[in-house]
């Protein structure tokens, strides 16, 4: 592969690991080349120094942007690894060599450097001491995302002959735009929506984009809430979930960074990990604008394990510290920092939890709701309603639930209205739904599943751990809220908010399920028809008296929820027929006694959930507000 006139430089069997140009993932393996290096190109080739054999690959030594060793057992727990940067057709590629032993990868190291210096290659200033692996899908030195990340350390030494401070600077620090033109107003140019996908994400339709881990995708049209339009590296444009990519250059684009996520889930996630340093950055919920550092370390207080909390501050150079003594430009150089230094810490920042579970999406495409039941397999039965009966499902090998309708208990019409009603919601903290069959019988909506099923299940079989850990119940009213928010913002009015009606999954997530009797309403007003039933002991005045329901009956309902929650899943009212409820709700104009697990505190939100009048009870934004500045309570200790 080596053009005539060329000099051969150097030549060495090394070990290299697959370079994956392709869009397709195509696996990390390694096979064993013979590497020449000439005067103007780094060739490979698949035979012996005396017969090279087939050319595997040449890399042009003037397109090569970085040569740097590897931190040993970084790469697949190999040593002696070194890493060539290069561009190729505008696009940037990274070649991982493993080399005999550390003198061999030294001497290519610098013979590469030396002969690109003279084709005048114009080097980075960063590079990254490890590699970006899709076993983890990140960098296993910075956490970074983006496989084209820019390097999270700086080099030693003077720039190469030739080579450009300002063009290094422009490479190096891709997110900063280019100096305004001197030459009058600059033409108005669009900006470009660069995003890392986070997960991998396979096309269930025609006009779906695949998204791999880590890689650039453009997007071309967010004016749909949970599908967008975008386009590959390749050109190629579809359509893909809005979840599963983040912005490019934002702190979500690191593994380490958890936004939405409560301090006693971060407890319980990180003591599930229970490794040394196990680390994670979150929003601070009680100083919003403030970010936190969770640690577990298993030397805490009286020598047992334990997480300790860090508020991330800013001084008066608007640097970021956690210790006076070490304040940094951004977040990432301050947690980069303490990766390597304690620096008052309990420990040294190690690796964050692993986050292995992907979120689901708005449908199984950005248009397809019908499901072939050639592809759904049903299981067993999980539970019954009014409505229809819940079976574990299988649709296409993914986990589902599969909720049908029985004979004669809802209107087809009616059915379908629920399925539609659910295609408009995604979030964090309600069940999401796949798919429905309507084209056969029985008719089915299949939704997530959710391990560990109805929270007022969970709360009864957990019965003691749960009333001894107040943090996890107030956890799970912050979740539920969380959803209602949504909702409420939305429009949308459940109708019936009930423990029975929350699923619990993984790491104690729960979400509000149930939309059987979801209304959307423009005046957030919603009068039913007579005769619509409705649970009695979950109603708030106007809808027992007038059966007139809105975002603020939710409101009062919420406020029974927090109560079931605070019981261990105890029946409201205990065993008060509807009649008699009806008149100590509206005649007495009394309320639910105060459970002792409950804090005053909690028990005031509660009753203020429980005004007689709909427009003196909190909205759900509110009351989220009053719950997160509970949850996030606690010791933060400050580092001199």
């Amino acid at each position: 592969m080596a053009r005539n006139g060329d000099n051969e430089l150097k030549v060495d069997f090394l070990l290299k690991r697959s370079i994956n140009k392709s869009v397709l993932w195509t696996g990390e393996n390694y096979r064993n080349r013979l590497f020449v290096l000439t005067d103007t190109h780094l060739s490979y080739y698949d035979g012996k120094p005396d017969k090279k054999g087939k050319p595997k690959g040449q890399i042009e030594l003037k397109n090569i942007k970085l040569v740097e060793a590897v931190d040993d057992r970084m790469l697949d727990n190999k040593v002696n690894v070194f890493q060539i940067v290069y561009r190729q057709n505008s696009d940037t590629y990274t070649l991982y060599v493993v080399a005999l032993d550390k003198t061999s990868r030294e001497d290519w190291i610098e013979a590469i450097k030396k002969e690109s210096i003279k084709n005048r290659a114009e080097f980075l200033h960063k590079y990254h001491k490890g590699v970006w692996t899709k076993s983890k899908g990140k960098y296993n030195c910075c956490d970074q995302i983006d496989r084209n990340a820019p390097g999270c350390e700086m080099l030693q030494g003077a720039l190469a002959p030739g080579q450009s401070p300002a063009v290094s600077r422009k490479i190096i620090n891709r997110e900063l735009p280019s100096p305004p033109s001197t030459n009058g107003p600059a033409k108005p140019k669009q900006e470009k929506l660069v995003y890392i996908a986070i997960y991998d994400f396979e096309p269930a339709e025609d006009g779906d984009l695949e998204l791999i881990q880590g890689e650039e995708y453009t997007i071309l049209d967010k004016s749909k809430e949970h599908w967008w339009q975008a386009e590959d590296r390749n050109k190629r444009k579809g359509y893909i979930p809005a979840n599963y990519v983040k912005k490019k250059f934002g702190l979500e684009i690191y593994g380490w960074y958890y936004k939405d996520i409560t301090r006693d889930r971060t407890e319980s996630m990180l003591k599930e990990q229970a490794i040394e340093g196990c680390f994670l950055v979150r929003d601070s919920t009680s100083n919003p604008g403030l970010y936190t550092v969770s640690v577990f370390t298993e030397t805490g207080k009286d020598g047992r394990d334990s997480v300790s909390h860090y508020h991330i501050r800013k001084n008066a150079n608007d640097k970021f510290y956690i210790s006076h003594q070490h304040c940094f430009e951004t977040i990432p150089e301050l947690i980069h920092y303490h990766k390597h230094n304690s620096g008052g810490l309990a420990t040294r920042l190690r690796e964050p939890p692993n986050q292995s579970n992907k979120p689901s999406t708005a449908g199984l495409g950005h248009s397809k709701w019908e499901i072939d039941p050639a592809n759904l397999k049903m299981g067993e039965e999980l539970g019954a309603g009014c409505f229809g009966t819940v079976f574990k499902g299988v649709l296409n090998g993914k986990p589902v639930a599969v909720k049908t309708l029985k004979d004669l208990s809802m209107s087809e019409a009616g059915f379908i209205d629920e399925a539609r009603t659910m295609t408009q919601l995604s979030h964090t903290n309600l069940v999401q739904l796949y798919g429905i069959v309507t084209k056969n019988k029985p008719l089915c909506i299949i939704t997530e599943l959710m391990r560990y099923g109805a929270l007022s299940t969970y709360l009864k079989r957990h019965r003691t751990a749960t009333l001894r850990k107040p943090a996890t119940m107030l956890d799970f009213c912050l979740q539920v809220c969380s959803g209602m928010v949504y909702l409420e913002q939305r429009g949308f009015i459940h109708r019936d908010l009930a423990a029975r009606n929350c699923l619990v999954g993984e790491n104690h997530v729960v979400k509000v399920a149930d939309f059987g009797l979801t209304r959307y309403v423009l005046d957030d007003e919603y009068r039913s028809s007579v005769g619509t039933k409705f649970p009695v002991k979950w109603a708030a005045p106007e809808v027992l008296s007038y059966t007139l329901f809105s975002s603020k009956s939710d409101v009062w309902a919420f406020g029974i929820l927090i109560w079931e929650i605070f019981t261990a899943g105890e029946t409201p009212y205990g065993k008060m027929r509807n009649a008699e409820v009806v008149d100590y709700i509206v005649t007495l104009n009394r309320r639910l006694d105060k459970p002792d697990s409950c804090p005053e505190f909690l028990y005031i939100l509660m009753k203020e959930c429980w005004k007689e009048k709909p427009e003196n009870r909190p909205g759900f934004s509110d009351i989220l507000r009053k719950l997160q500045g509970l949850a996030d309570g606690g010791d933060y200790p400050h580092i001199q």
